[in-house]
């Protein structure tokens, strides 16, 4: 299974920000999608960094309150793994393990094309335990 499968079922919408906005205002993105990252990106990069709320927690316990006012490149993670739409689900499972990061944006040829997160990850491997198991209960009937 590749993460092309995930977008089929999910989409290939991505919120993103422009590295000048601020921490408020990518918190504010945050939460009116109800998504734990957005990408940020500018006219030259359309993966320049990534804004997680982690990042955001740790912005503000660094710095108080007054960081919500500081721009999205000041605090962004900018060396950001990324992977095509080909990579492998197994493979992806264990960038995000070892990596300890929750998303990773899916780019085709320099074009941001989509996001995989940890729970598109885990729902798409249920299901798959879910088919095996059907189709070991139905061999079995048959038998």
């Amino acid at each position: 299974m590749s993460v092309e499968q995930i977008l089929l079922n999910k989409g290939r919408n991505v919120v993103t920000i422009e590295p000048t906005k601020t921490l408020a205002q990518a918190a504010e993105l945050l939460s009116s999608w109800k998504i734990g990252a957005v990408i940020v990106a500018d006219a030259l990069q359309p993966v320049s960094g990534i804004i997680s709320e982690r990042d955001i927690v740790r912005a503000i316990s660094n710095k108080g309150a007054s960081a919500l006012l500081e721009p999205v490149s000041m605090h962004m993670t900018r060396q950001v793994v990324t992977c095509t739409k080909r990579a492998d689900i197994p493979r992806i499972m264990e960038i995000m393990t070892t990596s300890r990061i929750r998303h990773v944006p899916v780019v085709e040829e320099g074009t941001l094309i989509g996001i995989i997160s940890i729970g598109d990850v885990v729902k798409h491997r249920l299901a798959e335990i879910e088919a095996e198991t059907q189709a070991i209960k139905e061999y079995i009937a048959s038998a």
